[in-house]
């Protein structure tokens, strides 16, 4: 079984500089985990701990049942592959592909079925003659992958794989290591900064900041449920929208308020949003009363067609100034201003609005976040 076990694991540099703090992570067999995170924030140094090419300060690393702290990376079973490919240029592909298995000694005829096999999984076997120079970034990629596979190693280690290649072939390359690893049935730990490559990809995703785990769970309770202000604002694109507010009680009833005094700026207009019963009737809130909070929303909760706007609350409606639009294609994000606060609002491509509109649009009370102000952990989501 190739379930990995991290306990306690610090990682610590000449000089004081923490880079990994108590790392505790479970990762079971047949896992895909996504290491997420912004650039310096300890994911590819813990990868490196897991493969043996960074020592660790303190804590144990298992791989199924083994210790593998003191153990060489050649002996602990597991393939990495690296952003930069790391391909030998005077060799053809299947001598690239099957280096590893030479110096292991492998037999001749059992390399041949080995890279084979891996060639057509990957759809590369015409390629198997062909240096790596004349190979596009998505073929060096996959060979890269199937050098890995050959191995036929108890984990996968990928280390930003996909960061070289365009847009539209990064798309494509996704789809491929999806089916890559439900065919293959084995674990997969891959870092990435890109979150849309985590949420697409993942099984589960840690979020890590600052060499500490922010939160570890699905792509969908992290989208729907983030612990924290910033793993509700690291995942998403845009990015989720943070308004500072009060929360305010009435009648056994909570609201959010938010806006501004009146400036040559803005016209001083504040807004008591009522939260809907599923938040309403939750004891967290009651220590916030008449405290500073931030309120989170998503660019898809905030709504500007006609069938929104008289569905919702009129509590629930503001004002806006909108600064700019952009047509994405299948979508329109408006870049908003709101009493001073900005905002974006994710909308249907048919929308007639345009920069310099100043528009009613409607918030998906249901969907509000609201994080504690100092700790900045969720109070409810």
């Amino acid at each position: 079984m190739a379930n990995v076990s991290l306990k306690s694991i610090y990682k610590k540099y000449p000089g004081g500089v923490i880079a990994v703090s108590d790392f505790n992570l479970e990762i079971a067999h047949k896992d895909f985990i996504i290491l997420v995170g912004p650039s310096g924030c300890g994911k590819t140094t813990t990868l490196r701990m897991i493969a043996g090419l960074e020592e660790i300060t303190s804590g144990e690393i298992f791989i199924g049942t083994k210790l593998v702290n003191d153990v060489a990376p050649k002996d602990r079973d597991i393939a990495m592959v690296f952003q930069n490919y790391a391909l030998y240029p005077h060799m053809t592909v299947f001598d690239n592909m099957a280096f590893g298995l030479k110096i292991r000694k492998t037999p001749k005829d059992q390399i041949k079925k080995l890279v084979d096999e891996a060639a057509e999984i990957l759809d590369i076997t015409h390629l198997l003659d062909r240096r790596p120079k004349a190979l596009s970034g998505g073929q060096r990629q996959r060979v890269a992958l199937g050098r890995a596979i050959v191995r036929n190693p108890q984990v996968f280690l990928l280390d930003e794989p996909l960061s070289n290649l365009d847009a539209k072939l990064r798309a494509q390359m996704r789809t491929e290591l999806s089916k890559l690893h439900q065919r293959l049935g084995t674990t997969f730990i891959y870092v990435t900064h890109d979150q849309v490559e985590a949420m697409t990809m993942g099984t589960r995703i840690v979020v890590m900041d600052n060499g500490f785990i922010q939160q570890v769970d699905t792509p969908h309770t992290l989208y729907m449920k983030p612990g924290n202000k910033f793993v509700a604002g690291f995942l998403g694109s845009p990015q989720m929208n943070f308004i500072d507010a009060f929360v305010r009680s009435n009648e056994g009833k909570y609201f959010v308020e938010f806006g501004s005094e009146q400036t040559k700026t803005s016209r001083g207009k504040k807004y008591l949003i009522e939260l809907p019963d599923s938040k309403n009737s939750k004891e967290c809130l009651k220590p916030y009363v008449d405290k500073a909070v931030v309120v989170g929303i998503r660019p898809e909760n905030l709504h500007d067609e006609e069938m929104f706007l008289s569905a919702a609350k009129k509590d629930s409606i503001i004002e806006c100034k909108v600064d700019v639009t952009e047509l994405m294609g299948a979508e329109t994000y408006l870049y908003l201003d709101c009493e001073g606060i900005p905002l974006t609002a994710r909308v249907s491509p048919r929308s007639t609005t345009a920069a310099g509109d100043v528009i009613e649009v409607a918030v998906d009370t249901s969907k509000l976040h609201l994080f504690d102000k100092e700790t900045e952990v969720t109070i409810t989501n």
